[in-house]
């Protein structure tokens, strides 16, 4: 590779407007002496071809129009590296993905599906959460108590209205001790944050729903383990460039996966002494060892 390289962060307008770990991760890749600029991935005439490496980070309008997201993923792989891959990034921006961990053996929170057409299965009793399979930061996401059922299947109704798929969870009675978010990094645990319940109250929430709460975390040995187990479930060819693994109490006591979070999670840079430094580390590093001639 000759001369400057050149990377993109692929965000969108609202993640110029709110990713707070844009800057701190711009700032440490010309550090590094790359060129990096944050790049709308909804531009129609932007040339992706130009980087030497692209890292979707805060595209959080995804899934308002996941097809066209998912088609320029592969276009953007065509042109350069993409990280994530395209294919995980089909494979986890639609939480079905849920069930292939499940049938891994991988503890999950209980989740049911229907797609429109399917009866949806409210449950009798227990708070329980209803929302979209394709879905980013809380958006269409309820909590409903067992006498608002005819609320929840209002709220489902709707969902399937649009085409989408609907998924029914129970609402865990120790989310209130906060959930678990361990980051990783090129495969190698990195830092974790613990973050306090968004559903505190019944009702939909049809806004990106910031992280309330944060504070540093420590993972017990049985959340590493899990959200290692997590991440050898997923159907990558190659070292994921980052991930998140939500995790939270089970009401037994055992940890379960909440989401696992591979294409434009927080990253909670600010809250790592070295994160961000690392990963533009690895940026630099796979962006080297993919490089090519370029016009």
């Amino acid at each position: 590779m000759t001369g400057t390289t050149r990377v993109a962060v692929a965000t969108s307008a609202l993640g110029l407007a709110h990713d707070s770990d844009l800057p701190v991760l711009l700032e440490a890749l010309r550090a590094r002496g790359l060129e990096a600029e944050a790049a709308d991935w909804n531009e129609p005439d932007r040339d992706w071809s130009r980087y030497s490496a692209v890292t979707i980070r805060s595209t959080w309008d995804y899934a308002l129009r996941r097809p066209s997201f998912l088609a320029w993923a592969e276009a953007v792989e065509a042109a350069t590296l993409l990280d994530n891959p395209a294919d995980v990034v089909r494979w986890n921006t639609d939480k079905r993905y849920l069930h292939d961990l499940a049938d891994r053996g991988v503890p999950v929170v209980p989740t049911r599906f229907a797609a429109p057409g399917e009866d949806v299965p409210l449950p009798e009793e227990g708070h329980f959460v209803v929302k979209p399979s394709v879905s980013a930061g809380a958006q269409d996401t309820a909590r409903y108590a067992p006498h608002q059922r005819g609320l929840a299947a209002a709220h489902a109704a709707a969902l399937h209205a649009s085409g989408r798929t609907v998924m029914v969870q129970p609402y865990l009675s120790r989310i209130e001790e906060g959930e678990r978010a361990l980051v990783f990094l090129g495969g190698v645990f990195s830092h974790a944050i613990r973050k306090g319940p968004v559903l505190t109250e019944t009702g939909l929430d049809n806004t990106r729903t910031p992280h309330p709460g944060l504070a540093p975390h420590q993972p017990t040995a049985p959340e590493r383990e899990l959200a290692r187990a997590a991440l050898a479930a997923v159907p990558a060819d190659r070292p994921l460039l980052y991930a998140r693994v939500d995790i939270a109490t089970a009401d037994d006591g055992r940890p379960v996966v909440m989401e696992l979070e591979l294409v434009e999670p927080d990253l909670f840079l600010g809250h790592s002494a070295d994160g961000a430094a690392r990963l533009a580390g690895l940026i630099r590093d796979r962006a080297a060892s993919a490089a090519r001639p370029r016009a």
